[in-house]
């Protein structure tokens, strides 16, 4: 297990569709929008596939069913993230769609799909920096480039962490309501890596209840990724700053 994966476990994963919102569905239409905006969508007689990689509770793989995809495979780490995906997705009716994988996104695709054989890979929500190191995200993106079929599309997500901040700046308030209230804080420990540092505040029986845990995160500069994505053979039609701070990246394999 990877230490993000763990941090997740023992922390954010109960909270997560709290920290988007509170509403997959919302979420879930957002997405949609977003992918459907890069040129994104599948007709249904072409029976295409997709991946999610780094799932959580679904709000990507939900948007890739309303797009048109036969079939959404969706990887995560997180069986409890796993099982809430397939909540929402027996809800909204497309749960013969959503085909759930409890794993380390890290080789996993030459597992499960064949090469030249899936139309879209996604690793949204800033799931690309999670891995341990750089090494791992450059043979994710190979792998990534061996799977997509010509036409095929990679979209990630992920927060450029490459200016460093400093003194108060570096708490970071994520979301707050009521009964919970989650705050980070980032340590720069050298010009790869930034530990973060999630307080996590909640409200019950009268009184607030503390509770923290930490992880490392990449910091990837958009010129790397892109670099990387050419490398394995991806053309680059996207890639700018998008919702939520958020970096877009678009490649797509001839």
């Amino acid at each position: 297990m990877t230490a993000a994966a763990d941090h997740y476990d023992r922390l954010l994963a109960e909270h997560y569709t709290w920290m988007l919102g509170g509403d997959i569905d919302t979420v879930a239409a957002a997405q949609a929008e977003l992918l459907q905006g890069l040129g994104l969508a599948a007709r249904p007689e072409e029976e295409a596939a997709a991946v999610d990689l780094g799932c959580g509770p679904g709000p990507q793989t939900l948007a890739l069913a309303r797009l048109g995809f036969a079939s959404v495979t969706a990887i995560d780490s997180s069986a409890l993230l796993l099982d809430e995906l397939m909540e929402h997705a027996r809800r909204s009716g497309v749960a013969q769609t959503v085909h759930p994988v409890p794993s380390d996104i890290r080789g996993v695709l030459p597992r499960l799909t064949a090469a030249g054989s899936v139309a879209a890979v996604l690793c949204m929500g800033d799931t690309l920096p999670h891995l341990p190191g750089r090494a791992d995200v450059q043979k994710l993106i190979t792998d990534i480039a061996k799977a997509l079929r010509p036409g095929g599309s990679f979209v990630a997500t992920y927060r450029d962490l490459t200016r460093e901040l400093h003194g108060p700046d570096r708490f970071i308030p994520v979301r707050s309501t009521a009964d919970r209230i989650l705050t980070c804080f980032l340590e720069y420990l050298d010009q790869d890596t930034v530990l973060v540092h999630d307080l996590l505040h909640t409200r019950h029986d009268g009184a607030w209840h503390l509770k923290t845990s930490s992880y490392p995160k990449l910091r990837l500069s958009p010129q790397w990724l892109t670099d990387q994505c050419r490398t394995a053979g991806l053309d680059i039609h996207h890639d700018e700053t998008g919702p939520r701070g958020l970096r877009v990246l678009h490649a797509v394999k001839p």
